[in-house]
């Protein structure tokens, strides 16, 4: 790899990490916070409505010992429903509770206002997100020794 490109591809790592870093958490006092890792679990619980416990822990890259933890915490504070799998009775699907819902909503108005006027071009933002949406599922397919096309990474 080319000096360039890497410097291009550890400044594009860097700036990923300091955006995320420059978006705060809503003041509204509805917001149920959260720690990085409990918003890594419920975006995935979000996104994946119905799960298991062990794929929102392997896909949250938490130990299920730590995931259990994190699991409890979100459930005591009303932002995760685990229901019994029809299926399996020994197995639980999650789902986000109203109050998650809620949660989401109030923090999408957050971004909203915090990213609103940055860019405002729908193709330019479209491109960015299609690109951040690409690396993520490389990452992942990439964690799990698949590369995107389905084939195994060596």
């Amino acid at each position: 790899m080319s000096d360039v490109k890497a410097a291009s591809l550890h400044e594009l790592a860097d700036l990923v990490f300091a955006v995320g870093r420059q978006l705060r958490p809503p003041a509204d006092p509805a917001f149920e916070p959260c720690t990085p890792i409990e918003i890594s679990v419920m975006r995935f619980i979000h996104h994946h409505p119905g799960t298991s416990a062990r794929a929102a822990s392997e896909a949250t890259l938490l130990p299920s010992s730590n995931f259990s933890r994190v699991l409890r915490g979100l459930e005591k504070r009303g932002l995760v429903d685990r229901v019994v799998d029809d299926r399996n009775a020994r197995g639980v699907r999650l789902y986000p509770t109203d109050k998650a819902h809620q949660n989401h909503q109030i923090l999408r108005d957050n971004w909203d206002r915090t990213l609103r006027g940055i860019i405002d071009d729908p193709a330019t933002i479209e491109i960015v997100n299609a690109t951040l949406r690409r690396i993520e599922d490389e990452l992942i397919a990439r964690r799990s020794g698949m590369g995107s096309d389905g084939a195994q990474s060596d």
